[in-house]
C-alpha cells in the first residue's frame, strides 16, 4: 500500500498543538469529535493514517488528561447502534472505557444528556454505578441552544451538576453525534467562571480537513460518510472575514458559531478569543499529508464504499431515501462508477455465470477479494459454506501456495458441524458462516500441517478489499472487520427468506 500520510509527523504537530491551547487556561475542555479508538475511516482516507492515533495522542499526554464520556439518554432508550461495531451506544461506553484504561487514561466519569427518566437509561446508570463507575445526569437544558440569557443563568447551565475534575485537559467525548458534547464542555465552562477559574474551550475534530480545499475528495468523502447528519462541507465565511484566508468546515459548526460565541462571551464576560469556527478548532491532520494524489484516490474508493454500504442501509430500512440519493449524488459528482471498485466486477460476472448454469432461479452469491499483491479471487456459497468462507480460503491458499484442488478442511471435520448447525440445533441455514469454517479450519491444523501453514497466512488478509453480490450477515462483518478486510455489497439479500439473513 502507497502510504498518502505521515503519522508520526502528525502524532508530534497535534500533541504540540493540543499544548499550546492549553498553555492560554487553568483548564481546557477539549470536545473530541468522529471516532477516538478505531477510525477506519481516518485510516481508509489517509493511506498511513494509524486507526488508533487519537488514542495514542491521549496516552503521550496522559499526565495532563481525564476524559468524560457523553451519551445522550434517548440514544441508550432506543437502542442505537454504532455502525462500524455493530454494537448498541450503552455497550459502547463500556467498551470505550475498557479501552481507554489500558491505554492509562483516567476515566473521570459518565455523563447521560438530556436524561428524562428514561426506563433504559436508568437501568444503566445503575449498571455503571454498581460497577464503580461515576454517574452525572444532565436534564434538557433551559433555552438551549438560541436563547443565550436562559442557557447562561442559573435556570439554564446552572441547573446541571458540576462534573468535578482536576487534571488541566478535559477530553470530552461520546459513541457518536448528537450525545451532547458541545453542550457539556459549555457548561462546565459555565461553572468554572462562577468558581473564578479561567476555563476554554476547543475542539477536536479529524473530518472535514480545514485547509485542504473544500471539493478535495478527503473532504467529500467526509459527506459521504456523514450522509444521514446532512453534513455539507462549507466555506468558514467568518474566517474568511476575520483573516482573507479560505478554511473548510461543515454547516452546523457555521450555523451554531454564533451562538456558540455569544455563549461563551456571556460566561466570560470578555470578548471571545475566537473569530471563527475553524478558530475554535484544534485539527493538525492536513499537516500529515505527504502524498496528495494518494489521499485522492483512496478518498475516491471511499465514497464509492459508502454508496454501496448505504444502500444496502437503506435495502435494510436503517436510512432514508434522502440518505441514499444524497450518497449517490456525491458519487456522480466525481464521475465515479460502481465498477471503479476493482472488485465489484469480477465478482457480478461470476455471479451471471453461474446463474446461466443452475437449473433453479437462485441469487448464486459470490464474493470476490482483492489482495495486497493485486490477485483478485473469488469465492461462491454453497451448502458447505457462505462465499465469505470461501473466498478467505482461497485467499489463505493462494499466500501458502495451495493448489486449488487441495481440502484444507477434512469432510470428517465438517460434517459432523453442518450436522450440529441444522439438527441439533435446528438451523434452517446450515452453510457455515465464515468464523465457523475457520474454527473448523484451526481444529484439522492441529493434525494437518498444510492447514496449519494456511492459517498463518490470515494475517496476510489485512487490508485486502472484497465485493459481494449478496448482503453479508452480521456475523461476517465482524468476522471480516477483525480480519482487516474492507467489503462492499450489492442491496441485495441472499434468500427470499426475511429472518435468518439478518
Amino acid at each position: 500500500m502507497k502510504k498518502g500520510f505521515d503519522d508520526k509527523k502528525y502524532l508530534e504537530e497535534q500533541s504540540k498543538y493540543i499544548l499550546e491551547r492549553v498553555n492560554n487556561f487553568d483548564k481546557l475542555y477539549l470536545e473530541f469529535g468522529g471516532k477516538l479508538i478505531g477510525d477506519l475511516h481516518a485510516k481508509r482516507v489517509l493511506p498511513g493514517f494509524d486507526e488508533d492515533a487519537k488514542i495514542k495522542l491521549l496516552h503521550k499526554l496522559r499526565e495532563k488528561v481525564e476524559i468524560v464520556i457523553c451519551v445522550y439518554a434517548g440514544d441508550i432508550e432506543r437502542n442505537k447502534i454504532r455502525g462500524d461495531y455493530g454494537i448498541t451506544y450503552d455497550m459502547d461506553v463500556l467498551r470505550l472505557i475498557d479501552d481507554l484504561r489500558s491505554y492509562d487514561l483516567d476515566v473521570n466519569s459518565v455523563l447521560i444528556t438530556r436524561y428524562e427518566d428514561q426506563p433504559a437509561a436508568t437501568v444503566f446508570i445503575n449498571k455503571l454505578e454498581r460497577r464503580g463507575i461515576k454517574v452525572y445526569k444532565h436534564r434538557p437544558t433551559a433555552g438551549y441552544p438560541t436563547d443565550v440569557d436562559t442557557i447562561v443563568s442559573d435556570e439554564g447551565y446552572g441547573k446541571n451538576p458540576y462534573i468535578e475534575t482536576t487534571k488541566p485537559i478535559v477530553v470530552v467525548t461520546a459513541p457518536g453525534p448528537g450525545s451532547g458534547k458541545l453542550a457539556t464542555c459549555l457548561s462546565q465552562l459555565y461553572h468554572e467562571f462562577r468558581q473564578g477559574k479561567l476555563a476554554g474551550y476547543s475542539k477536536f475534530e479529524t473530518f472535514p480537513v480545514w485547509n485542504v480545499p473544500l471539493k478535495h475528495p478527503l473532504n467529500i468523502a467526509y459527506e459521504a460518510a456523514t450522509a444521514d447528519l446532512k453534513d455539507v462541507n462549507m466555506i468558514d465565511s467568518f474566517h474568511l472575514d476575520a483573516y482573507g484566508k479560505m478554511a473548510v468546515n461543515y454547516n452546523r459548526d457555521l450555523e451554531m458559531f454564533p451562538v456558540i460565541k455569544r455563549i461563551i462571551e456571556k460566561i466570560t464576560g470578555t470578548d471571545s478569543i475566537y473569530k471563527s469556527p475553524t478558530d475554535m478548532g484544534v485539527n493538525r491532520v492536513g499537516f500529515g499529508i505527504i502524498d496528495d494524489e494518494v489521499v485522492k484516490e483512496a478518498s475516491k474508493q471511499e465514497i464509492i464504499r459508502r454508496y454501496f454500504k448505504t444502500s444496502c442501509e437503506y435495502k435494510k430500512g436503517y436510512v432514508d431515501k434522502e440518505t441514499f440519493e444524497r450518497v449517490k449524488i456525491i458519487m456522480e459528482s466525481l464521475d465515479l462508477k460502481q465498477d471503479d471498485r476493482k472488485v465489484v466486477v469480477p465478482a457480478r460476472e461470476y455471479s451471471i455465470k453461474l446463474k446461466e448454469n443452475s437449473d433453479k432461479n437462485d441469487i448464486c452469491p459470490v464474493v470476490a477479494m482483492e489482495l495486497n499483491d493485486g490477485t483478485i479471487l473469488t469465492g461462491k456459497s454453497s451448502d458447505l459454506m457462505e462465499g465469505t468462507a470461501a473466498v478467505v480460503l482461497n485467499a489463505i491458499k493462494h499466500f501458502a501456495k495451495i493448489a486449488d484442488e487441495m481440502h484444507l478442511i477434512s469432510p470428517v471435520i465438517l460434517e459432523p458441524i453442518i450436522n450440529l448447525k441444522s439438527k441439533t440445533l435446528g438451523s434452517k441455514n446450515a452453510s457455515l458462516n465464515c468464523e465457523e469454517i475457520l474454527m473448523a479450519l484451526s481444529i484439522c491444523a492441529a493434525t494437518n500441517p498444510m492447514a496449519q501453514v494456511a492459517m498463518e497466512k490470515l494475517s496476510m488478509l489485512k487490508g485486502a478489499q472484497a465485493h459481494s453480490t449478496a448482503i453479508i450477515s452480521r456475523s461476517d462483518e465482524q468476522t471480516f472487520r477483525k480480519l482487516g478486510i474492507d467489503i462492499t455489497c450489492d442491496p441485495e439479500y441472499p434468500s427470499a427468506s426475511l429472518y435468518y439473513n439478518e
